[in-house]
């Protein structure tokens, strides 16, 4: 049967079967994290995004080959049963999201005004992304508190932001220790979609 495997695995396969596990962000390391779980037995599944797929995203998003097309409406149809909710996060409009509904949230989002809106919504039941791009190897993963992330970018952004906004929560973060490359936009699929699976078996480690 198909998931023969998962069961082998995880011994509280049943329960991780009605796990509600909202995503925000559909792009190189949401879709990812989406695929994992799908795979995984995890069924109950909302994603948001309110972006559409780009030409540029073909070399590390998955449903990038439909092009102009909104990537939860494409996601939707390559992963049945999930719930697509096309939306931009935003302070003011965060609160439709229905948090308290889920399990777990995780943050794949980039932009930084949302990232810390949907932190601090989603506390503590939140594990977080920070900078997967510029980065070649995924070796360089590591899986800890946010404020005991070092070497990212991002991730600096955004303890920095919490503490000006007086945020004393704790909660995980996905980040590597490499140096990003000096680049422009520059992406690889091999670090965002680790990133993703990373953020896929922090969810299902609890189940084993």
């Amino acid at each position: 049967m198909r998931y023969d495997r998962c069961r082998k695995l995880f011994s509280k396969f049943e329960h991780l079967k009605d796990l509600k596990i909202l995503i925000c962000g559909a792009g190189g390391v949401g879709g990812y994290a989406l695929e994992c779980l799908y795979r995984s037995g995890v069924k109950n599944i909302t994603i948001v995004d309110y972006d559409t797929f780009d030409i540029t995203n073909q070399n590390r998003q998955i449903g990038s080959e439909y092009t102009g097309e909104k990537k939860v409406e494409v996601l939707a149809r390559l992963y049945p049963g999930i719930t697509p909710v096309d939306m931009k996060i935003t302070n003011e409009n965060i609160i439709s999201l229905n948090i308290g509904h889920y399990d777990i949230v995780i943050d794949a989002i980039d932009d930084l005004d949302a990232k810390i809106a949907l932190i601090k919504s989603a506390h503590p039941k939140i594990i977080s992304s920070m900078g997967a791009a510029k980065r070649i190897d995924p070796t360089k993963i590591r899986i800890e508190s946010i404020w005991k992330t070092n070497t990212d970018p991002l991730a600096k952004k955004v303890r920095d932001r919490l503490k000006k906004e007086k945020f004393n929560g704790d909660f995980k973060a996905v980040y590597s220790i490499e140096k990003p490359v000096k680049c422009e936009m520059g992406s690889f699929v091999g670090v965002t979609g680790a990133f993703g699976f990373a953020l896929c078996s922090e969810v299902l480690k609890d189940f084993v």
